[in-house]
């Protein structure tokens, strides 16, 4: 995130802090307004609040990541998903030049920032292990997709693509995950094996425009929230066109390894059907996405390894996802015939549909 060599993570933090008091300004946000930095990741979000107990987030974008015109393209997906889809997304703010993305330099960064200001919005993240949650999400999923199918995006619409060579292969937008954090030989063995299952079995897959088109990238529990019956969809900066059961496979990031797994990923296939079609092969796929996002979050956590989330899973996460490979390439890979013929017991994702 530093965008220079020069500076020290906790420095471009302090250098950050003043630019998003100065975009502030760029709001009209009154001058008792506090703000206080709430998550780093591809961008810095803080929590803005005045003396009244308003609140707003206010996101500064990384340099080199998106372009304005790709953050105007994410603006206006979430705007018609709220306005045509009954999808709850957050509300941008226009800036006192009318403008909803605000272009700030700072004294101490090389490079402006692009920042964007949202209404806050309430509600807690789903608790991990809530199987009627996990329905709803299934729901809004189902709805977001149906919108993408029919929306006619405008014409200067540009966002990034998550193909196969994207991310797990050539041109990775997070890195290769080869530099994942406690790469062993024997991590390098089962992930290089399971990459080239995967994009075997995506190719197969295809990229029709019912199979591939535009989708949030990153429903993690922590991009969503619940308020009362409502969910809230939040956070759409890696919004971009993928496989629609992409949506699927993050909603368990970072604990796809876990024993709740299986019975959560069900739960959301029931709530997608009560909106949407979802065919038995595409069910029976969603092993291959889960399978993508985790060795994606592997190249992430090694290329993000100042942030506290990526220390937090660290090497752990990486030689957690050996027995995921292992189980995965028992299950899809060219032995499973074989394999299906002798009795054994199943891995996580051998549980998920089988």
């Amino acid at each position: 995130m530093t965008g220079t060599d020069e500076l020290t993570h906790e420095e471009l933090l302090q250098r950050l802090q003043v630019l998003a008091e100065r975009a502030a300004k760029r709001y009209g946000l009154s001058n008792d307004c506090t703000l206080k930095l709430i998550n780093v990741s591809e961008n810095a979000t803080y929590r803005v609040e005045n003396g009244s107990g308003q609140k707003w987030a206010l996101r500064v974008h990384r340099e080199n990541y998106h372009s304005r015109t790709g953050i105007a393209s994410e603006l206006a997906w979430l705007s018609a998903l709220r306005e045509n889809a009954g999808v709850t997304t957050p509300t941008a703010v226009r800036g006192n030049d009318g403008e909803f993305i605000q272009t700030v330099a700072v004294e101490g960064l090389a490079n402006p920032r692009n920042v964007v200001l949202f209404q806050w919005e309430d509600g807690a993240e789903p608790a991990q292990t809530d199987v009627a949650g996990f329905e709803l999400l299934g729901e809004t999923a189902a709805r977001m997709h149906a919108h993408v199918r029919k929306w006619q995006r405008p014409p200067w619409f540009e966002r990034f693509s998550w193909d196969f060579e994207t991310s797990l292969g050539s041109r990775p937008h997070w890195g290769d995950w080869k530099n994942g954090m406690g790469m062993t030989p024997e991590a390098l063995a089962a992930i290089t094996e399971t990459v080239a299952l995967i994009k075997q079995r995506l190719e197969n897959f295809g990229q029709s425009p019912d199979r591939f088109n535009l989708v949030h990238g990153d429903m993690r529990l922590a991009n969503l929230l619940m308020d009362g019956p409502t969910v809230k969809v939040i956070d759409f900066d890696d919004c971009g066109f993928s496989w629609l059961l992409y949506d699927c496979a993050t909603t368990v990031s970072f604990f796809e390894h876990t024993p709740e797994v299986p019975e959560l990923l069900k739960a959301w296939v029931r709530g997608y059907r009560r909106i949407g079609a979802l065919s038995e092969a595409e069910e029976n796929e969603i092993a291959t996405f889960v399978m993508l996002r985790r060795l994606l979050l592997v190249a992430w956590i090694g290329s993000h390894s100042e942030t506290e989330l990526a220390k937090s899973m660290g090497v752990e996460y990486t030689a957690s996802s050996i027995p995921l490979c292992e189980q995965y390439l028992s299950r899809y890979g060219k032995a499973v015939k074989s394999a299906a013929a002798a009795p054994q017991k199943k891995g996580i994702l051998g549980r998920i549909f089988g």
